[in-house]
């Protein structure tokens, strides 16, 4: 009896293992976000945390802030902003809806927007996220001179999937503005995850494939906190395939 005892007991001990070292499935989470908009930091931190505390099981969270620019005309500038995230987040309108695009808004792996600042639901669209199957996807960067170059493996794109591209973009940890005007006048507000670019490279064709980008590195970014994020997107379904992330090599 025993000696069934102890073999149960290490049948058990190596489940556990193999479970605790089962892959995290990438989840990407895309955060739309302004400095000109009050109700934001607590998004803003939201987003921090799960970056740093990686807090859903199953899960490797794969941030995104994107700064939109709507908000520019109140008051403050936002540094982070560009019209190019505001159309990426525009871009959602026929899945979810005119009036269903605001900040701080979430989307997880490209389905439905949820309100940023949410914690509990936003974790739950995680988890049921890294439920779903993905496709495989990686990237290697470094810098090379002014620019960074993405090294990017993707798979054939899946039989009766619409046009699926793939995007590449580049992101920056600890970042922070003292803000002097608007919405947010006196706040020291805190960044991660902070999109510098967002670009659209090919889409997915019929074989496994290399894709080799070269990215501009911006002259006021420095080179800490850098990551490449790359990720599989259904043109007109939204849906995200798949997503890799990697810190930028010197």
């Amino acid at each position: 009896m025993r000696g069934f005892l102890f073999a149960a007991a290490l049948v058990a001990l190596a489940t556990r293992g193999s479970l605790a070292q089962a892959p995290r499935v990438p989840v990407l989470v895309e955060l739309y976000t302004s400095e000109g908009c009050s109700s934001c930091p607590p998004a803003d931190a939201l987003l921090e945390s799960l970056l740093h505390d990686q807090p859903v099981a199953g899960a490797e969270i794969i941030p995104v802030g994107l700064h939109v620019d709507y908000f520019n005309s109140l008051g403050w500038k936002d540094a982070f902003s560009s019209s190019a995230f505001t159309a990426r987040q525009r871009s959602y309108s026929p899945i979810f809806g005119d009036d269903n695009l605001y900040t701080p808004q979430i989307v997880v792996d490209g389905r439905a927007p949820m309100d940023g600042t949410k914690g509990d639901a936003v974790r739950r669209a995680i988890e049921a996220a890294a439920r779903r199957p993905h496709l495989p996807v990686s990237v290697a960067a470094r810098i090379v001179s002014d620019q960074v170059r993405l090294t990017i493996s993707v798979p054939p794109a899946p039989a009766g999937a619409g046009k699926i591209q793939v995007i590449a973009a580049i992101t920056q940890d600890g970042l922070s503005s003292v803000v002097t005007r608007g919405e947010n006048n006196g706040r020291t507000l805190h960044h991660a995850a902070v999109a510098r670019t967002v670009q659209g490279l090919d889409a997915l064709g019929a074989k496994t494939s290399a894709v080799e980008k070269d990215l501009p590195l911006g002259k006021g970014w420095g080179q800490s906190g850098l990551r490449a994020v790359v990720w599989l997107q259904g043109v007109k379904s939204r849906e995200v395939y798949g997503a890799a992330t990697v810190l930028i090599g010197q």
